[in-house]
């Protein structure tokens, strides 16, 4: 299927999305959408092995469209943004992530939530939306379980960003 905002392949049983909305792959609900709707063609493939998440242009993605975050789109967003990782926790194989630039909000939620991270040594991870006001949900959920409750409650209230190697030394990713 084509779309505008992702790519999508499967080679050798590598299912790729890309995330493909440059220069800072800004997740509006429309790649979300789009996101999902590969998401959901993986479902149940006997002939995929692996899905990766990569991107094109500057960075892996530089979170949510903070527009869409607020007022009559906000519902719709959370909707959709959500909807991505029930699908991704549904497939029943070994989903990756590789990381390069930022990586931050909703986009660092989107990598931290793949069973493997790699990260290039210039990445920077974190979850600035606190200061705008706005709490991350699933970041909230899943940092915890992956780096411990303070360390992530830390990074999550303080909106700090930090390095690729800070990241792998909290287990926010698996190499750099």
């Amino acid at each position: 299927m084509e779309y505008r905002h992702i790519e999508t392949g499967i080679i050798d049983g590598l299912g790729t999305i890309t995330l493909n909305r440059p220069p800072l792959n800004v997740l509006n609900i429309a790649m979300m959408e789009e996101i999902n709707d590969a998401l959901k063609g993986f479902l149940g493939r006997k002939d995929l092995k692996v899905l990766l998440f990569n991107a094109s242009g500057k960075c892996f993605s530089a979170g949510v469209d903070v527009g869409e975050h607020m007022g009559d789109m906000a519902p719709r967003m959370i909707r959709t943004f959500h909807e991505m990782f029930r699908l991704m926790d549904r497939l029943e194989i070994p989903v990756a992530a590789s990381v390069y630039g930022s990586c931050l909000g909703g986009g660092c939620e989107l990598a931290v939530f793949c069973d493997l991270v790699i990260a290039s040594e210039g990445a920077k991870l974190g979850q600035p939306e606190i200061q705008v006001g706005v709490f991350p949900p699933i970041a909230a959920q899943i940092m915890p379980r992956i780096m411990g409750r303070k360390a992530a409650m830390e990074l999550i209230l303080s909106g700090r960003i930090i390095s690729a190697e800070e990241s792998l030394r909290l287990g926010l990713v698996n190499r750099v």
